[in-house]
């Protein structure tokens, strides 16, 4: 995926403030509109120039692209790290939906900012005071957070730096990080959101303040990999324990099981521990994707035994199934 200089399109600093932004994208806007520009491929350069000020007018969408070309280098593929915007803390909507009329936005626009956060709780309205003055409630947050497979099946409290975008007097965006604690739920899963009551915008005068909303993603993990609320597990398992039959002991994100290994089991089987996924009322379930894995030939001894298999399973056509097609 091409990476979009969006400060280049717009010919501006990286430190250009607001009202730089908004000069630039008018001046340019109106020299390539399509209805009055002369100029070869207005259409399109008038659409590049639409596309990345959406983004340059956003303190939350430039601080979050700040950060994520920040070692981009030209005549790289880019190509964005998974949940590359976690952490950031943003008012409303955050980084918003597609709305009407933005269909021919560039795969790097969409691909970053086609998700957006959860809808705001609820609306910041403002209301005269009878003893005079202005109230408002605070708006509500939200930020998009990661945590461990295992949170979600023991829960527990954890605390962590959310980076909020926000303008500087001199119109130039920067972040202020602030420290929150929460409680992770019990059987929690990704895309779900944990509500941390009065934790974001600040009121105005006697109104309340906003609530901060923590939408959920799991990290990566070097074992296991999540659907829904089912877990699974890439199990290994030796020739012999899969033509023989095994009892193993395994790891699940619970604590290790004892596994029944059935006699004639083949690559890609998958076993289920019914309920042992994601905890709740309806618990998901945990299952091993059986993977043979062979010893290596790597001695003379070991040659010779994969030899004598050789010699005594000569009958034996792996790859049968292919046999008669083209």
């Amino acid at each position: 995926m091409e990476f979009k200089d969006y400060y280049q399109l717009l010919g501006l600093a990286r430190d250009a403030s607001a009202d730089d932004i908004k000069k630039a994208y008018r001046r340019l806007a109106r020299k390539y509109h399509p209805d009055v520009s002369k100029e070869a491929e207005a259409e399109v350069r008038f659409k590049e120039i639409g596309e990345a000020y959406e983004v340059l007018k956003d303190p939350e969408k430039r601080a979050a692209y700040d950060r994520l070309g920040a070692n981009w280098r030209a005549g790289q593929d880019f190509q964005p790290p998974p949940d590359w915007n976690a952490g950031f803390e943003a008012p409303g909507r955050g980084f918003r939906e597609q709305g009407p009329g933005q269909e021919d936005y560039s795969d790097f626009f969409e691909t970053l900012f086609r998700r957006g956060f959860a809808e705001a709780g609820a609306a910041r309205g403002g209301r005269p005071h009878p003893g005079g003055g202005f109230h408002a409630n605070g708006e509500d947050h939200h930020a998009r957070i990661q945590i461990d497979l295992e949170d979600a099946y023991h829960g527990g409290k954890r605390s962590l730096s959310l980076r909020l975008p926000q303008i500087d007097g001199q119109g130039r965006v920067t972040t202020r990080e602030h420290t929150i604690e929460f409680t992770i739920p019990k059987g929690v899963r990704a895309g779900q959101h944990i509500r941390l009551a009065g934790q974001g915008g600040p009121a105005i005068g006697q109104g309340k303040p906003g609530d901060l909303y923590l939408e959920v993603s799991f990290r990566s993990h070097p074992r296991y990999r999540v659907d829904q609320r089912d877990v699974y597990l890439d199990l290994p398992v030796a020739p012999w324990e899969a033509a023989l039959g095994a009892q193993i002991e395994v790891p699940t994100p619970a604590g290790s099981v004892e596994l029944t290994i059935p006699a004639g089991s083949a690559a890609g089987r998958k076993l289920r521990l019914r309920g042992r996924g994601i905890p709740g009322a309806t618990p998901g379930d945990f299952y091993f994707v059986l993977q043979i894995a062979l010893p290596p030939a790597d001695s003379d001894a070991a040659r010779a035994i994969y030899a004598g298999m050789q010699s005594q399973f000569k009958d034996f056509r792996p790859r049968a199934r292919l046999e008669g097609k083209a």
